[in-house]
Formats: structure tokens, C-alpha cells, sequence
């Protein structure tokens, strides 16, 4: 379980509250979901999973495919979550976004990996990063 302090970020409000860490991710993902449609991406997947593991975020901007992971963290002393994306992620991201390209038999495309962080402190709104081409 996480406390959850009053915050907002991109329009997503938070009440003080305690939620599972599983509903703190899934209100970081809809953070980032909301901040990716004001920049003008459109959303294709959410939560895609195959037998390799999950893609938060499938999204196309323009003419290239984005693949985005959303790290979320709460706390008076969170980490940047981006830190948490290592090379093994990387990784497993190309061999999730090859399934997912085989899934819905997609050609060649241009293709880019973003990470989108946010964080939650304890007091005060939640501050959100998006870091876009992350190899």
C-alpha cells in the first residue's frame, strides 16, 4: 500500500489516501497517457501484453511508431523513476515491441522508445518528465 498525497499533473487529481502501488502506477499511466495526447501523439495500446511481458503505452506521432514505459514513484525522497528503464528493459522493450508489431501486422516502421517519469511527493504537485528516444 502507498500513501497518496494531494496532487495534481496534467489535470489528474489525487486525494489524500492510501492506494495499492498497483493503483499508483495505473493513475501515473493515465498521467502520462493524457500528457502524450496534449503533445499530440494518439494512443493505439495500453497495457499490452504478450508472453514476454507488457508494453505500457503504444502511441504514433506523426509518421513513427512510440513504444513508452511510465515509471511512477511517490514519496518525499522518490528517485527519478527514469532510472529504473536499464539496458536489460531496453531490451525486453524491442522484444515486446517486435511481438506487438507481429501482433498486428505492422511493416516497417520508424520506431522510438520514450520513458515518461512521474512523481508524486508527499505534499505538492506531481512533476512528470518525458524523455523521448531513449536508446
Amino acid at each position: 500500500m502507498t500513501k497518496v498525497g494531494d496532487g495534481t499533473c496534467g489535470g489528474v487529481g489525487v486525494a489524500t489516501r492510501v492506494v495499492p502501488t498497483r493503483e499508483l502506477g495505473r493513475w501515473g499511466e493515465d498521467v502520462a497517457v493524457a500528457h502524450l495526447e496534449r503533445q499530440g501523439l494518439v494512443v493505439l495500446s495500453r497495457n499490452w501484453r504478450c508472453r514476454h511481458g507488457e508494453l505500457d503505452v503504444v502511441a504514433v506521432d506523426d509518421d513513427t511508431l512510440v513504444v513508452c514505459e511510465v515509471k511512477t514513484r511517490f514519496g518525499p525522497s522518490a528517485e527519478d523513476p527514469a532510472s529504473a528503464v536499464t539496458p536489460a528493459k531496453l531490451k525486453r522493450l524491442r522484444t515486446l515491441t517486435a511481438a506487438w508489431l507481429s501482433r498486428y501486422h505492422v511493416g516497417w516502421c520508424a520506431v522510438r522508445f520514450d520513458v515518461v517519469s512521474v512523481v508524486l511527493p508527499t505534499r505538492g504537485p506531481a512533476t512528470l518528465r518525458h524523455f523521448q528516444g531513449v536508446s
